[in-house]
């Protein structure tokens, strides 16, 4: 099969697009042929040499795709050869085939076309561990999303609004802020122009938000927790402002405070499962009834693989950058 490989770390350019062995399913695993496979900033670290795969994982890009099973290893009982799934992977994506635990698939939305299906298996579990399972978001709660214009802020703000949160969010443009208010979220603040604190202070009378979900990290710290209702949860998923920042713990205890800090790649396959488990019981009818659509900024073609981490890096985007294999191209032509 072909692949994107990496001929060391740096820029974009060190992407390649090459032929590379075949996966075989292991025990408990399946084949997938990839027809789409999701961009995530994530990938961006690692091409940079930040951010290295979990022992045992592919090394190859990529943690989410969607696909048809061509091959059942031993142990796997309930899945059959034609299926069409999306897929949570520690590694892999930027391929036409990789292996997989079976615990990792999520049935494709019928109603989906393969590149919206890809765009699904990272945002849908990220948001619901972290704001649903850690932080026990609930109807009536109030959530901000930072970075809502982003493949997870978009996704996030869909979620929380079918599950009957009221949503706040920050965005870095005009343009994105109405793209997010499009979504459902009913205040939007420009980071850019605008003080999140005081906007947030306004919407909320004073009295905060009950969920923070941060990907900005060290330089919003103090800021996040100035918004926090009492007993509220700040939620970071990515250190985009920097890893180390002053932690205010007086702030923290009047405010009765929680701080989850959790990535999902690393995650034993245990407690992985368990959140496919979950996004499949409770998101997943939200998806097939229509209440949460992928936002898609491009469908690029898996060997431009370059083009679409350039996409992301420039930082206009809204929604999900996707990567099309030569047969999810033929597909999304209709052709196969």
């Amino acid at each position: 099969m072909k692949a994107i490989t990496l001929r060391g770390f740096g820029d974009p350019d060190v992407l390649e697009w090459r032929d590379v062995p075949d996966p075989r399913a292991g025990y408990g695993e399946v084949v997938l042929e990839i027809a789409a496979a999701g961009v995530n900033r994530a990938d961006l670290l690692q091409r940079r040499g930040r951010y290295p795969p979990p022992p045992g994982a592919s090394d190859i890009l990529g943690l989410e795709c969607a696909g048809r099973v061509i091959e059942i290893g031993p142990g796997v009982d309930g899945t059959r050869v034609g299926e069409d799934v999306c897929a949570l992977l520690p590694g892999g994506g930027y391929a036409e085939r990789v292996a997989v635990p079976v615990e990792l698939l999520l049935p494709r939305p019928s109603h989906l076309s393969w590149v919206e299906a890809a765009a699904l298996p990272e945002a849908a579990c990220t948001v619901w561990s972290m704001v649903f399972m850690a932080a026990g978001a609930r109807r009536g709660q109030r959530l901000l999303v930072h970075g809502g214009a982003s493949g997870i802020g978009t996704f996030a703000v869909q979620l929380a609004v079918a599950m009957g949160l009221r949503v706040a969010a920050t965005a870095g443009s005009a343009a994105k802020c109405e793209r997010v208010r499009e979504l459902g979220a009913e205040l939007v603040v420009n980071y850019r122009d605008d003080d999140f604190v005081a906007a947030i202070e306004k919407w909320t009378a004073g009295g905060g938000v009950d969920v923070v979900l941060d990907i900005v990290g060290a330089t919003y710290l103090q800021r996040n927790l100035a918004v926090l209702a009492d007993d509220g949860h700040l939620v970071v998923i990515a250190t985009q402002g920097g890893r180390r920042g002053e932690l205010d713990l007086g702030m923290l205890m009047a405010r009765r405070g929680w701080i989850h800090a959790a990535g999902l790649r690393s995650r034993p396959l245990q407690q992985k499962a368990e959140i496919i488990a979950q996004v499949r019981e409770h998101v997943w009818p939200l998806v097939d009834g229509g209440a949460i659509r992928p936002v898609i900024e491009a469908a690029v073609p898996m060997e431009d693989a370059a083009y679409a981490h350039r996409i992301l890096e420039a930082g206009t985007h809204v929604g999900k950058v996707i990567l099309l294999t030569p047969w999810g191209q033929s597909a999304l032509a209709g052709h196969a």
